[in-house]
């Protein structure tokens, strides 16, 4: 039996649909998926596997212009993601076409060491008429030299088999590097954290999601085969600690319910989620807080 193994780079806008893919391709949440932007920080790693090939996505931060120290931490890490795979795939959403954020990526793409194999995803097909699709298709192949074009809907599931079975022919020859029934090498404490955070993300609003990070603290495995989850919600300001708690703890409580029932269904047993909102107003600059984000804190020096 011949096998393969390859990293694939899914880059892309934010909200072009990353975590979808990977999520629909490796049959299992693995990376968070929100309405807001930017919301991957941490380069997840899914699973897949097809046939004798085993797929590797990694999961990057949407591209996007940076603004703080930590956006810029998360293009280069977008991009450091994109130069270290085997496989690049770029996704944009077919009914915003060509915008100023995908010229800025072709720019980047141009810069990649040569040789390495690009395939353009477009996403959301469902939301245009053929005519524009054609359209769209011949105006990225005139501008970027893509070795396939793929029409998809990350969200339903169309055109992604097409997809997945050319990836498993173009990754290199080689042993798996996972075992067969991993679908992600993140530990299951960043997996956790990061359920509570795509839950805190659906129900705040403006800035706020951006300023808080998720950690999970403690993880105790009782005799009756539950867990018991003990997360810190860091928040950078004392005032965004009120809207996190929301009215008599009801915002904080209904967040800590949703995290759990996920959790629950993810690992297929019970869980006991605990959560404090605790005020740290210079995470955002804090270089720990980067590595346990799988960021590299000098990446995010202007």
């Amino acid at each position: 039996m011949t096998t393969r193994a390859g990293f694939i780079a899914l880059i892309g806008e934010p909200n072009a649909g990353k975590s979808t893919l990977t999520n629909y391709m490796v049959g299992a949440k693995v990376s968070i998926v929100t309405h807001k932007v930017q919301t991957t920080r941490a380069r997840i790693r899914g699973v897949a596997m097809d046939g004798d090939s085993q797929l590797i996505f990694v999961d990057t931060p949407g591209l996007f212009k940076p603004r703080r120290r930590l956006d810029r931490a998360m293009v280069a890490a977008a991009w450091g993601g994109a130069a270290d795979a085997d496989v690049i795939v770029l996704l944009i959403e077919a009914h915003r076409g060509v915008t100023e954020g995908v010229e800025r990526i072709l720019e980047g793409l141009a810069d990649l060491p040569k040789g390495r194999k690009i395939a353009l995803a477009i996403n959301k097909i469902d939301r245009v008429e053929a005519p524009v699709l054609l359209a769209l298709t011949k105006d990225m192949n005139d501008r970027f030299a893509f070795a396939r074009t793929f029409m998809i809907s990350a969200e339903k599931g169309y055109g992604i088999d097409e997809l997945r079975t050319w990836l498993a022919a173009e990754v290199p020859e080689g042993p798996w590097l996972y075992p067969e029934d991993q679908i992600a090498d993140l530990p299951m404490r960043m997996i956790a954290a990061e359920i509570t955070r795509e839950k805190l993300t659906l129900r705040l609003h403006q800035e706020l999601p951006y300023q808080l990070t998720v950690e999970t603290e403690n993880w105790e495995e009782r005799k009756d085969g539950s867990a018991r989850i003990d997360q810190i919600v860091y928040v950078a300001r004392d005032g965004h600690k009120g809207i996190i708690l929301g009215h008599k703890g009801e915002t904080i409580k209904a967040i800590s319910k949703a995290s759990r029932e996920e959790l629950t269904e993810f690992l297929g047993r019970p869980i006991h989620l605990f959560l404090q909102v605790k005020v740290r107003e210079n995470w955002l600059e804090e270089k720990e807080r980067y590595s346990e984000m799988g960021l590299n804190f000098k990446d995010g020096n202007a």
